[in-house]
């Protein structure tokens, strides 16, 4: 089960969190601060999954962006690795070339392919035709 999920900038700074576990205020920046710096500081040659306190940090770098993913001990590594890779995926085809500008001035709709994606923080659906139709149906309403 995914416990949070992440999108960070080389320089640390934190672009999209949600959260499937509760976790307060207070902890969650300590949790962000302390992810962040384990996932930076680490080198391309090394492994993209790291043991961290009671769970699995699976990470994957874009560019200048950092997705990284905080998953329980059950969770099998690969999937999670693949579901990143889906959901940038999926953010490439709605945004064309979806960049970190995209991702700050479209949160609303970043957060809503993660939604369609992901339900209480199991994964729902990978098909990109069927995460990205809801978006398409909200921006012909705008539109119109």
């Amino acid at each position: 089960m995914i416990k949070f999920f992440l999108m960070v900038n080389k320089q640390g700074q934190t672009r999209l969190s949600k959260y499937y576990e509760h976790v307060d205020v207070n902890k969650r920046t300590l949790l962000e601060t302390e992810v962040i710096k384990s996932c930076l500081s680490r080198s391309n040659e090394q492994c993209s999954f790291i043991e961290y306190k009671d769970f699995k940090l699976i990470y994957r770098q874009y560019a200048a962006l950092f997705i990284v993913v905080g998953v329980n001990d059950t969770e099998n590594e690969m999937a999670i690795y693949e579901f990143i890779h889906n959901f940038v995926e999926v953010l490439d085809e709605y945004f064309s070339r979806v960049s970190e500008l995209d991702i700050m001035f479209n949160l609303d709709k970043v957060h809503i392919i993660l939604d369609e994606m992901v339900l209480n923080g199991c994964i729902v659906e990978t098909n990109r035709a069927r995460i990205l139709a809801p978006l398409l149906i909200l921006d012909k309403m705008s539109e119109s």
